[in-house]
């Protein structure tokens, strides 16, 4: 090797290192420049285009949830019972199911009408077919947003490297993953996997797995329901998703979100925790308030619960402090709705006789609820 050969090489390395560079970099003028299309979302406010994570424990009904979704968007039309989707093609990959059960399954979410054409399920294919079905699929509708649904991650996920670090196995599979939905405009490639056993106070630490997985992922969905319980919550969060709850519920596998729309179904979870903080007398003494718009008073509260008057009037003070029931004057309670403001007669009132409280135009706000039991 001559000197002129090596100055040969380095001149060469120099001019590829200043080729990337060129093609690479851009200014923050060129991008400020720029007009990029809005995020695509496939369900609004939920599943946004990307790849992502749907996670949830075993169980919990996921694979239902996945299937509504994929259903609705292959129809057009509605997802999660309220929320409107646009039609587009939709791969599913359910490699925990078979053919008989996707039937009974899909028969039963579009209640016997006639299952979408747009809709084509994989039911068997080993990690490395899955890839190759998933790049034919986007091959073929790289230009409609399509959806690809893998049912389950696990599924998919080729072994570990010997001696390759759990984290970065995890994020280089992730990883690939998603580099073949970002060459799709306007895709969206979801994820179904499973949570991990232990509980976390952070959602995202809920994933299974270590931290590459949902590190390298653009949005993640957490499900949390318990076992047997018709309500859920779903978790949102993603690099361009505006992190929120919303309330769901679910009743023979429909999943359908708990309110008018994803405002109202975020106000549910507010009010689900509200109610989840109440003992079940505290609940009681709340729901019987609720009921009576022209108020309430502790003697009122003592027999129907059949407690001692003192007991009651902490109740009531309690749920007022709390801010879920109003205090309307000299002792009565009402709804946090209700608008009139009452006073009462000197007799104890019960369900029966709220004809004894009458409106009145009086502002004393003056406690006379008993003293005791503070």
């Amino acid at each position: 090797m001559t000197d002129d050969d090596d100055t040969w090489r380095q001149m060469e390395a120099a001019r590829e290192v200043a080729a990337l560079y060129d093609e690479r970099s851009v200014t923050a003028a060129w991008l400020d420049s720029q007009v990029f299309p809005p995020l695509e979302w496939i369900v609004e406010g939920v599943l946004p285009e990307g790849m992502g994570l749907l996670v949830a424990p075993p169980k919990a009904g996921k694979s239902w949830m996945v299937a509504g979704v994929a259903l609705g968007c292959a129809a057009g039309g509605c997802a999660l019972a309220k929320i409107p989707v646009k039609k587009r093609p939709v791969l599913y990959l359910a490699l925990e199911d078979g053919h008989r059960r996707l039937q009974h399954r899909f028969r039963t979410l579009m209640e016997d009408q006639p299952l979408p054409d747009g809709l084509e399920v994989v039911t068997r294919a080993s990690s490395n077919e899955a890839l190759v079905i998933i790049d034919e699929f986007l091959r073929r509708h790289r230009d409609h947003a399509p959806l690809v649904i893998v049912d389950t991650l696990g599924k998919v996920k080729p072994p570990k490297a010997s001696h390759e670090d759990s984290y970065a196995a995890d994020y280089r599979i992730g990883g690939a993953l998603k580099q073949r939905i970002d060459d799709v405009p306007g895709g969206c490639l979801l994820l179904v996997h499973h949570t991990r056993k232990a509980e976390s106070a952070d959602f995202i630490d809920a994933v299974s797995g270590t931290q590459g997985i949902a590190g390298s992922a653009d949005f993640v969905l957490v499900l949390s329901r318990k076992r047997h319980a018709q309500n859920a919550v779903l978790a949102v969060t993603g690099r361009d998703v505006h992190e929120n709850e919303y309330a769901f519920t679910t009743e023979g596998g429909r999943w359908s979100i708990d309110g008018m729309d994803l405002m109202d179904a975020a106000a549910t979870v507010g009010k689900r925790k509200d109610t989840d903080s109440l003992g079940d007398r505290s609940l009681d003494a709340l729901t019987f308030v609720s009921g009576r718009p022209l108020g309430t008073r502790q003697a009122d509260l003592a027999g129907h619960l059949g407690i001692d008057n003192d007991t009651a009037g902490r109740y009531l003070r309690r749920l007022h402090d709390a801010g879920r029931i109003d205090k309307r004057t000299r002792g009565i309670y009402a709804p946090v709705s209700a608008v009139s403001v009452v006073s009462v007669s000197d007799e104890p009132t019960g369900q029966s006789d709220q004809g004894e409280l009458t409106q009145t135009d009086t502002t004393d706000t003056t406690d006379t609820d008993g003293q005791g039991g503070q």
